[in-house]
């Protein structure tokens, strides 16, 4: 077994891993305990990653070769690579040639490799010459970036994640940490156990399991991040809260500010946020760090607040406000730039900073310069060796897909990203990829919904394939390793683009010089990548992000390391002030990094008169308020164990054991003014659009809101309009209106009504098939999606434990409804998918009633399990038969009973119990199993949390459970007053 040192491809935490592998194929992976993001742990997405690697999911999802549609809708046939390239070259310096530079485009990816995004940026605007190059980064960072600038005057998070061990307040709004970056949630989690009187507040629409944690939950209406943040600060004016002198010495505009919040009143914020008073009040206070007497003023000892942010602020049309508002709070009361103090931007996405790095988005250039810069054009093109780069403003995300819908953009060439699921406004967006004329999909996996509109489909490599290096939300650039070779004919990102600006080059500029010189041949990977890099790194020279103090090779072999870190660093401990490093060290350690790991602790600013600015936005409403037409605030958000579009996590059915389906959250007093039950079908519609799904009642949504995960396109969730028009999944409905400034969408809040569906036909169908064909079997049922008004389309599993998976089971499940029965035809189809065809198959019909059952057994050992169903019209025995066939129960009692109708197990047949939701997906335990010995526990919540954990060990492998199952232990009660247990700590993860 080989083990190789990389990262997780997931979220901006960056967490160092350990890749097993065997020859070609990865075998396992855990957490690398030296790496500084994580130490060791990995979440449930994390710790699955060698199970997405599998040569079973490989062969079924994975994109292995060069394809080409010669039209439309054609199914893509295979193309050699050169052939592929050459082609693509010739679109586009036709493109170029009829219509200028401006008529093609690029959109890539937070998920791209630094030197992928280099590359690709050099491509855009040095060589074709057009600032037509976004990413999706724009859908989750580029208001942090703009807010950043605006206040602090450089993107450059002034934090790290050992604040969290320094803070004695933490402010965390418009994240839920807990799922969407567990690890850092985790040491939250520790931060909290190790010094209970830090103080946690929670501002967020709906109660997260990050609120679980607050001291200070803060339910504030959608879209009112500015009006609390400004009634904050007005409070710290009237009680003297804030620091007079840092403000004097290190500030300017703060006049001004203070001139606007003097209207923020606590009654008006109140109303506008939907709070009290007195919690306003004291989450005030507790920011300020000025302790419980009120009227502490600047000279009171202070203690630190660090703020951690996350999407709730960015996806806004008053992103850049939301922002610059919070970072007002930090300057006003002097919290920035010491250990536990600062507002911290929580990076979406692996490498979305590493993309800021090179200004790999439409209005940025290299090393943080911006592009309306005439000088720091002129500087990026002498360090390319371009005459000039373009001052014509590019197409951000939104305005690129709308510009191609227009006509305007007429090819474009879409890296590691899936538009056709996660921009805004999918009607536009689709419209865009059929008309453009020649559309470039450049990706690992096949099975993206952007895919299915390629003219050309390039294969990349991806996890465990890739070499390069990423930046986590820290500042922190980790090296990315390959662990097998590249599959298939796979290529890596920045190769691809290499040898396609090659051939574009011969086209555009022949007989020059070539502008990209690195290595792209067998076997001279990581020779390019380096050369790459080491290209980048000379475009920081001088600059906020300085990285001339590192090598490809030093990070090879002292590890992650923080920028900045200028040349000499290594020489000059003084400026050495990460992670609180102890000079007196043992020797045999690891040696002391060299980046910074705190910014502005001197107070000096990257402005032009080095003091940080004040940056006074009025509160602005959501672009879409509710009103009589649409009376529902819709936000979106993450769930725990998937990631985006699910290209990856979609693959595992383990993965969807903690939420199995799509659903619509609604409170329950909005589902019974409106008749609603548990599971009814709804229509969710906007301005732009619908979908059909089913609804749940949740007590963590507030009035007149609802709450659709993120991650449901149209590869999971689908149907038909009464149009005929394919539902395109939950940004069907979400609004492409962005912020002025940072050109950021507003995909956290959309204005939608909800009525019930009438669609009495129902259908469920679900079965266990084969590893090697359970992910082509549901791609061809999602295929048949939009035939039906409502479908949805899923893989499960039996939840084995994770140490265990060879015992894992693999299965499908697809829900469908609709006004009529189904034809025969595409039940037949559906039928034949998930092995119902055989002769060995249950059957029953009535075609008069379109009800139809087919159920198939097979035998395992002594008994007889149900391994496939389909209902079809009558769909009340799910209640029974899903659990039947899910918790493979024995059915050899049953007979032809299976085919009675009804939502009970026929009578005299053995009890149907379920095991319940999976919480733990580690060591699946579920929530059944939880509440059942919960109600055993006596004492504290930390003693009952102990004992569970010792009893079932749910909680103590990755640890990703853990928020849910301190709200399991606060909900029940103890049974009896507290005994002596074990210490809570020893079984702490």
């Amino acid at each position: 077994m080989t083990q190789t040192q990389s990262t997780c491809p997931y979220c901006g935490v960056g967490c160092g891993v350990i890749i097993e592998s065997t020859g070609p194929q990865i075998t396992g992976v855990r957490g690398d305990p030296t790496h500084p993001a994580n130490f060791g742990r990995l979440c449930t997405k994390g710790s699955t990653l060698h199970l997405t690697a599998a040569s079973p999911v490989t062969l079924q999802t994975r994109l292995l070769t060069p394809q080409h549609r010669l039209q439309r809708g054609d199914k893509p046939q295979p193309i050699a690579w050169e052939a592929a390239l050459d082609t693509a070259a010739q679109k586009f310096a036709d493109t170029i040639a009829r219509h200028g530079p401006d008529a093609v485009g690029f959109y890539v990816s937070g998920q791209l490799l630094t030197e992928d995004y280099y590359v690709f940026n050099k491509l855009a605007k040095g060589l074709i010459g057009t600032n037509n190059i976004d990413t999706n980064s724009r859908l989750c960072m580029s208001s942090a970036v703009a807010g950043y600038k605006t206040t602090l005057g450089a993107d450059a998070p002034p934090t790290c994640y050992d604040d969290v061990q320094h803070a004695q307040c933490l402010f965390i709004v418009g994240s839920n940490t807990a799922w969407a970056h567990p690890i850092l949630f985790r040491r939250i989690e520790d931060a909290k156990a190790a010094n209970p009187g830090m103080k946690i507040i929670v501002a967020d629409p709906r109660r997260t399991e990050t609120a679980g944690l607050a001291d200070l939950f803060l339910p504030i209406q959608p879209g009112s991040d500015v009006m609390l943040f400004h009634g904050m600060l007005h409070l710290m004016l009237w009680e003297g809260w804030v620091d007079s002198a840092y403000i004097a010495a290190h500030t300017t505009g703060f006049d001004a500010l203070k001139a606007l919040v003097r209207d923020c009143t606590p009654a008006r914020v109140a109303e506008v946020c939907g709070i009290s008073e007195a919690d306003l009040a004291t989450a005030a206070r507790w920011f300020a760090g000025v302790g419980a007497a009120a009227g502490a003023g600047a000279g009171a000892a202070r203690q630190p607040t660090l703020s951690l942010y996350c999407q709730g602020l960015n996806q806004s049309t008053s992103g850049t406000a939301k922002n610059a508002a919070l970072i007002n709070l930090h300057l006003a009361t002097g919290q920035i730039g010491r250990p536990g103090a600062g507002p911290f931007s929580l990076t979406g996405q692996p490498n979305a900073m590493g993309g800021r790095e090179v200004g790999g988005l439409a209005n940025l250039l290299s090393a943080h310069r911006d592009l309306a810069n005439p000088q720091h054009r002129a500087e990026v093109a002498a360090l390319w060796g371009v005459p000039e780069v373009p001052g014509t403003p590019g197409k951000t995300a939104v305005e690129m897909f709308q510009a191609a819908a227009d006509g305007e953009i007429r090819a474009l060439w879409i890296a590691c990203t899936n538009p056709a699921q996660s921009l805004p406004d999918q009607a536009t967006v689709r419209r865009a990829l059929e008309r453009a004329e020649f559309v470039v999909v450049q990706e690992a996996f096949a099975t993206t919904a952007t895919a299915q509109y390629a003219d050309l489909l390039l294969p990349a490599t991806t996890w465990g394939e890739k070499t390069g290096t990423v930046t986590n939300s820290e500042r922190r650039i980790s090296r990315v390793r390959p662990a097998v070779p590249a599959p298939g004919d796979t290529r890596h990102d920045w190769a691809i683009a290499v040898q396609f600006a090659h051939r574009l080059e011969a086209r555009l500029r022949p007989g020059r010089p070539t502008l990209f010189p690195y290595a792209t041949g067998d076997g001279e990977a990581e020779r390019g990548a380096e050369a790459v890099w080491n290209e980048h790194r000379e475009t920081t020279r001088g600059r906020d992000l300085d990285i001339t103090g590192l090598s490809w090779a030093l990070l090879d072999a002292q590890g992650p390391q923080q920028w900045p870190c200028p040349a000499g660093a290594a020489d000059n401990t003084d400026t050495n002030t990460n992670a609180d490093a102890d000079a007196d060290a043992d020797p045999s350690a690891p040696p002391r990094p060299l980046g910074k790991a705190r910014l502005y602790e001197d107070g000096v600013f990257p402005t032009a008169d080095g003091r940080a600015r004040f940056a006074a936005h009025a509160w602005q409403p959501v672009a879409e308020p509710r009103q009589a037409r649409y009376p529902f605030s819709l936000t979106t958000g993450r769930l725990r164990d998937q990631w985006h579009g699910m290209s990856r996590t979609g693959t595992l059915g383990r993965l969807f054991g903690h939420v199995a389906e799509p659903s619509v959250q609604m409170h329950p007093q909005d589902m019974a003014r409106r008749q609603l039950a548990e599971g009814d079908l709804v229509h969710v519609t906007s301005a732009r659009g619908a979908i059909v799904v089913p609804v749940q009642g949740s007590t963590d949504v507030g009035l007149s809101q609802a709450f659709i995960a993120m991650h449901w396109g149209s590869e999971y969730l689908s149907g038909q309009s009464s149009t005929g028009t394919p539902l395109a999944g939950v940004n069907a409905l979400t609004t492409p209106a962005f912020c002025p400034t940072s050109k950021q969408p507003e995909l956290k809040h959309t204005a939608v009504k909800i009525l019930k569906a009438e669609l009495p036909w129902r259908l469920l169908a679900m079965a266990w098939l084969p590893a090697d064909s359970a992910l082509a079997a549901r791609e061809a049922l999602a295929a048949l999606m939009p035939a039906l008004p409502f479908a949805s389309c899923v893989p499960f599993s039996n939840n084995a434990p994770l140490a265990g998976p060879q015992r894992e089971r693999h299965g499908v499940l697809l829900r469908a409804a609709g006004h009529e029965p189904a034809p025969d035809a595409l039940i037949e189809r559906i039928e034949a998918l998930l092995g119902l065809d055989t002769p060995e198959t249950l059957r029953y019909a009535d075609r008069r009633r379109g009800q139809r059952r087919a159920l198939r057994l097979e035998r395992q050992g002594g008994d007889t399990l149900l391994a496939g169903m389909l209902l079809a019209g009558d769909t009340r025995a799910e209640v029974w038969l899903k659990t039947l066939l899910q918790e493979e129960l024995p059915a050899q009692g049953y007979g032809r009973l299976l085919l009675v109708p009804g939502a009970q197990a026929p009578s005299g047949a053995q009890a149907v119990q379920s095991r319940g939701k999976p919480v733990c997906s580690c060591l699946n335990v579920t929530d059944a199993a939880i509440t059942a010995h919960l109600a055993q526990c006596h004492g504290t919540d930390a003693d009952r949390l102990a004992q569970l954990q010792g009893a079932l060990r749910c909680g103590t492998q990755c640890g990703s459970c853990v928020p849910e199952l301190k709200r399991m232990v606060r909900a029940t009660g103890p049974l009896a007053p507290a005994t002596p247990q074990a210490p809570a700590a020893a079984l702490s993860i």
